[in-house]
């Protein structure tokens, strides 16, 4: 018995490690993004070869899951979806007791590294909403919403209690594409939109104060310029000063005289738009909408509904991801602390999406394959 199972052991292991499973054309928009995130950070961290190194290092490690992953096929995927997802929402409960963070309980220490276990439901919270769906009749009936809609809840009220409004909105968002992309009738969506409209005075009732005057701030950053709005002004100075072609690369003056806050995570677009001005946003947003639309066609190429509706919802919140961000630093949205995807430094954050695509690149692999 023990010898069979070495023997299949051994030909999974094989089978995973030799074929080829990296669609190319993906791949070099990885890695042309990950080289623009460590060339601004040079930039935004004033040269700090430390910072920079540290980055790196985490994009190799996320690379090598990315690889380590794409070889797994997504029917094995999906067999460890529950696990992966009982599994991330436990370190969640292990957070709100042993946690540390600024002002919150979101990260754990493990000695050798920092870790923050809600960047994992990024990724397991729309794996188990697809694995939820994938055997039932689509579209979906109003018991299998409500099963999705607790299980979404679950993870995303534990990480808002940290507190961590952001994250909770961006988990709650991935599991909320899968269910949309599942086929939900459109009058059923803006039922559930008026309900959670009539919900905001409630919800509004139970955010932290802290998290009020954010969305107070973004209505009239001029009220507070010298204190909560200070991170929305210096962060339209340094979008507006970039003009057309920016001021150059290294000679940015919002982050180097330290007026811009957090220039090395949620405000380096503002570094990069004021550095390279216009056409280098364009050209930044267009390697991202290369990557988000390669990411919807590998969903349109997938042979399973698992595999479709996983694949959809990372391309999705990759997108709101990039949106969020855009839009905290024009001043259009409230400040969340949502990074930009492989430009903001984090180690968890980029780990977690080069994971994310690491699945991706396992349901391309498989597109001709079917249960």
């Amino acid at each position: 018995m023990i010898g069979m199972l070495y023997a299949r052991m051994r030909r999974f292991m094989r089978r995973i490690l030799t074929r080829p499973r990296i669609d190319l054309p993906l791949a070099a928009g990885l890695l042309m993004l990950a080289t623009v995130g460590l060339v601004t950070l040079y930039s935004a961290g004033g040269g700090d070869l430390r910072l920079v190194g540290g980055q790196a290092a985490r994009f190799v490690l996320g690379a090598a899951l990315l690889l380590l992953i794409s070889r797994i096929p997504p029917t094995v995927l999906r067999s460890w979806t529950p696990w992966l997802y009982a599994g991330s929402t436990a370190l969640l409960v292990v957070v709100a007791i042993l946690g540390e963070g600024r002002g919150a309980d979101r990260w754990l220490d493990l000695g050798f590294m920092r870790f923050q276990p809600s960047e994992l439901l990024k990724l397991t919270m729309p794996m188990m909403a697809a694995w939820y769906l994938h055997p039932r009749q689509l579209p979906p009936s109003w018991k299998d919403m409500a099963v999705v809609g607790l299980l979404i809840a679950v993870p995303a009220g534990l990480i808002a209690k940290q507190p961590d409004l952001g994250t909770a909105l961006l988990v709650a968002g991935a599991g909320g594409f899968a269910l949309f992309l599942s086929g939900v009738a459109w009058w059923r969506i803006g039922l559930l939109v008026g309900i959670a409209a009539s919900m905001v005075p409630v919800g509004w009732h139970f955010m932290h104060q802290y998290q009020r005057d954010r969305v107070l701030t973004l209505l009239n950053p001029e009220a507070d310029p010298l204190g909560n709005g200070w991170h929305i002004i210096q962060s339209q100075i340094a979008v507006g000063s970039g003009g057309i072609f920016g001021k150059g690369w290294l000679h940015g003056t919002q982050s180097r005289l330290d007026f811009l806050p957090e220039h090395t995570t949620d405000f380096i677009f503002a570094v990069f738009s004021e550095e390279f001005g216009l056409v280098g946003v364009v050209a930044l947003l267009a390697l991202y909408a290369f990557i988000i639309g390669r990411c919807l066609w590998i969903a349109m190429e997938a042979r399973d509904t698992y595999s479709r509706l996983l694949a959809g919802a990372i391309a999705m919140s990759f997108f709101v991801y990039v949106f969020v961000n855009g839009g905290m630093i024009a001043g259009m949205l409230p400040v969340v602390g949502v990074p930009l995807p492989f430009v903001s430094y984090g180690g968890t954050s980029a780990v977690s999406l080069l994971s994310g695509f690491g699945v991706l690149m396992s349901i391309h692999a498989n597109r001709k394959m079917h249960d």
